[in-house]
């Protein structure tokens, strides 16, 4: 079994390509909401540290026959860190990271929560908009057919399109880039197998922290994705999925 955790501020349709390949590969891939996101619910306390996110990760992989890999990106990453290297268990067969290392570039990360906070607070007036709005900011082409947004915006009684997540969520950006010491701590206790994929033109994951991250596992295998950013799985989807391929299927 392969286990998808997708991003902070993502779904699980962002995995839509790379899950279809797995499927078509004889993977069984379990692939989820965080809590908060998509179609899961929000936390009724209002609560998203990265110790809930770890234990709903924990959870997901308790109910599997056995230990399953683990994709994690970004917000999905950390918890699989958190998770396994955290835990006398053996939860995962093998864990890939998606751009995110415990030592990350806050410049680049607290460009994505502000991007995050400011677009959901003022939101959106139409679908066409959020997509001009997210072309400018990542960099891509806008989209021509828009259904595919309405997977990650919810239509407000104002009219307005925001976000699909429970704004409460932003709480954890404190949280998730605070504690590099513990996350590296975790990634040393981690025995299983351990690939990072970094987008080349990561802000977050940046030459240097790639480098730092090597020095903590050694043993990892590294691939470095040109002309992607931190959505690695969006910009580069065939280049990213083939390097997972790779990778799980030479453990």
């Amino acid at each position: 079994p392969i286990l998808l955790s997708h991003g902070g501020g993502q779904t699980r349709h962002s995995w839509a390509g790379t899950a279809e390949s797995l499927v078509r590969r004889g993977w069984y891939v379990i692939n989820y909401d965080h809590r908060g996101h998509g179609e899961s619910e929000w936390s009724p306390d209002g609560h998203y540290n990265l110790e809930l996110h770890a234990a709903d990760q924990r959870a997901v992989a308790r109910t599997l026959s056995r230990p399953p890999i683990v994709v994690g990106a970004s917000l999905g990453g950390l918890s699989a860190l958190l998770a396994q290297g955290e835990s006398d268990e053996q939860l995962y067969r093998a864990i890939v990271l998606v751009d995110i290392t415990p030592h990350m570039n806050q410049e680049g990360a607290r460009e994505i929560m502000d991007f995050m906070e400011n677009t959901n607070r003022e939101g959106f007036a139409t679908l066409e908009e959020a997509a001009e709005v997210i072309a400018r900011y990542t960099g891509r082409e806008k989209r021509v057919n828009t259904k595919g947004l309405e997977k990650n915006l919810r239509k407000h009684e104002d009219g307005t399109y925001r976000w699909h997540w429970d704004p409460n969520f932003l709480s954890l950006r404190g949280d998730a880039t605070g504690q590099p010491e513990r996350l590296a701590d975790a990634t040393r206790s981690i025995e299983q197998p351990i690939m990072l994929v970094r987008g080349r033109e990561s802000n977050v994951v940046t030459e240097e922290t790639a480098q730092r991250f090597m020095e903590l596992r050694p043993d990892a295998a590294y691939v470095d994705v040109a002309e992607a950013r931190h959505m690695v799985v969006g910009d580069r989807n065939e280049v990213f999925t083939a390097a997972v391929i790779e990778f799980i299927e030479s453990l």
